[in-house]
């Protein structure tokens, strides 16, 4: 399946300082299958190792950190010639071997002409982890790194076979001109899909072989089950039962009209000393997303965030929608499921797209009384985007904003088309990710103003 990611990857093969790369993510997005791919696609050689259960190769690492003799015992164990420039190396779970994390800082000062690329699923978490023999000790400084997520909505056109509509998606947006009413009607019931099936390509890549949603649906939940095994596998039992219990409520928290995280849903007296940890560990591991209230409207957005409120969200809408137990039939048909549901998952999807898009995300709320979905820092500039999960558009929320404020511009997500009105750039839902490309230069808004 074609990721976005590959840009980079390519941009990182013809770095001239090019440093080993570390790709960071949750389980199961894509990671080892694009590696393996772009290896493929751009070396004439790969040498793919796995870490993770595998002692005959940590114990490679475990003699010296010399680049050079770790590669030839490299070439010997995998059976591949290994020459610098012409051969791609994978590191695959490297969480799993300290030492070998720490050999890419050597790999950075002596040897760089050697090309390696680095995955860990539980990356944040092992960095943070003392372990009974080491503590894990990153290569600070020595190597370049990228955040890799589940598949976005336009990567999940491209793999449906949809690549055409996905580029007139963006020409539209660049332009704010409507879409043709058949290709907007089209790009809905595809999104409207796409919250049912969410991002993990297992299970974009079961939907599209069987156009079954039970099929898919069972891949999901799997998922589910996998990422709480690893609470269990990385963290003491009490630990691992808070995360579960955080992790459990997140459907709930996002069910509420206010969706700020409240500890009381987790359980009847639920502290926040209790289960904060617990939020860490599901945000680093990469399985949920924050978004925090801005305490004052002013940039730089990180410095001024509220770290006591914020909401948090599914990485993948999909998994989502399979806690909620959505019926497919229902939201394909008129998506008429619950008023909060539905916000829910628009809300879920937009902040998925978002950050996928490398947007920091946050929020804004006025003494309870309006709340802005999200505020993004766009071109050194504060911009509102209000998310709305159909047509109806009018939001007091978001007019409250535009008065204090006086935002260059505001963002609408809903379900209408294309178009630029009251200062106001309308996005149809499908084109949440076009947003990373506000403040590039390819969007023409001046005319506007």
């Amino acid at each position: 399946m074609k990721r976005i990611i590959e840009e980079n990857l390519l941009a990182w093969k013809n770095e001239p300082k090019r440093k080993p790369l570390i790709i960071d993510g949750a389980r199961q997005i894509g990671k080892t299958y694009t590696m393996l791919d772009f290896g493929k696609k751009n070396y004439p050689n790969v040498a793919y190792f796995n870490f993770e259960g595998n002692k005959p190769l940590n114990r490679i690492f475990c003699e010296d950190l010399n680049p050079e003799r770790i590669v030839r015992e490299l070439s010997a164990l995998s059976g591949k010639s290994i020459q610098k420039g012409s051969a791609l190396i994978i590191f695959d779970e490297i969480q799993a071997c300290p030492a070998a994390l720490t050999s890419l800082k050597y790999f950075c000062e002596t040897a760089p002409e050697y090309h390696i690329i680095c995955a860990g699923s539980l990356l944040g978490i092992a960095l943070n982890r003392e372990s009974n023999a080491e503590k894990i000790s990153f290569p600070v400084g020595k190597t370049n790194g990228l955040k890799m997520y589940p598949m976005n909505f336009k990567e999940f056109l491209w793999a449906a076979g949809y690549g055409d509509l996905a580029a007139l998606i963006e020409e539209s947006f660049s332009n704010n001109k409507p879409l043709s009413e058949p290709l907007h009607l089209k790009a809905l019931e595809l999104y409207k899909t796409y919250i049912l099936v969410g991002g993990m390509p297992e299970c974009v890549a079961e939907y599209l072989e069987r156009m079954d949603f039970d099929f898919m649906r069972a891949k999901q939940h799997k998922i589910v089950a996998d990422y709480t095994a690893d609470m269990v596998k990385y963290s003491d039992r009490l630990e691992a039962v808070r995360h579960e219990a955080v992790y459990n409520s997140i459907p709930s928290q996002l069910s509420k009209e206010n969706r700020k995280f409240q500890y009381g849903i987790i359980k009847s007296g639920a502290r926040a000393k209790d289960y904060e940890n617990s939020i860490t560990w599901i945000a680093k591991a990469g399985i949920a997303l924050q978004c925090f209230k801005m305490n004052t409207v002013n940039t730089p957005a990180e410095f001024y965030k509220d770290m006591t409120s914020y909401k948090i969200y599914f990485s993948d809408v999909g998994l989502l929608c399979s806690k909620f137990a959505v019926s497919p039939e229902i939201l394909l048909s008129d998506f008429s499921i619950g008023g909060e549901a539905k916000g829910a998952l628009t809300e879920n999807y937009l902040a998925q797209e978002l950050t996928a898009a490398g947007h920091s995300i946050y929020y804004w709320e006025s003494g309870g009384r309006a709340e802005v979905d999200f505020v993004l820092q766009i071109g050194g500039k504060l911009i509102p985007v209000e998310c709305k999960a159909a047509e109806n558009t009018k939001s007091k929320s978001l007019k409250a904003y535009v008065e204090a404020f006086k935002p260059d511009y505001s963002v609408r997500v809903s379900s209408k088309n294309f178009g630029f009105e009251n200062r106001i750039k309308s996005i149809p839902l499908y084109a949440a990710s076009c947003i990373a490309n506000l403040g590039s230069g390819q969007v023409a808004l001046q005319k506007y103003f």
